[in-house]
């Protein structure tokens, strides 16, 4: 288990299991954030920022978009690991296109460290 992610924590195993699979991608790949969604069918879309000269993309935009390419149809829960202390409105539209309104966002901080959750 990964630091900050303690069996106390209040995130259910679902929604523990979004936000280390965002925090393993950021570290992993060396991203400021990484991100993790699952759909409607239990399935997870995980993603790294992507930051190339002619595509810019929060990791919580990639991982909606790897969902939608995938087929899904709506999201239960969406995580992003960040240094920011907001998801950002980009992230907050994206979540809310594929999801909907009342899609929880889980904002968690580079330890695992649960920082809030936002419902779009």
């Amino acid at each position: 288990m990964l630091a900050g992610m303690s069996e106390s924590s209040p995130l259910d195993p679902e929604d523990r299991k979004i936000v280390t699979l965002a925090r393993s991608t950021r570290a992993r790949n060396a991203v400021p954030e990484g991100a993790a969604v699952r759909d409607e069918t239990g399935r997870t879309y995980v993603a790294g920022t992507v930051a190339l000269d002619s595509l810019r993309l929060t990791a919580l935009q990639t991982a909606v978009a790897m969902a939608v390419a995938s087929g899904a149809t709506s999201l239960e829960a969406a995580a992003v690991v960040t240094e920011s202390g907001a998801p950002a409105d980009a992230d907050l539209a994206a979540v809310r296109d594929l999801g909907g309104p009342g899609t929880p966002i889980l904002l968690a901080a580079p330890d695992g460290e649960l920082q809030s959750t936002t419902r779009v």
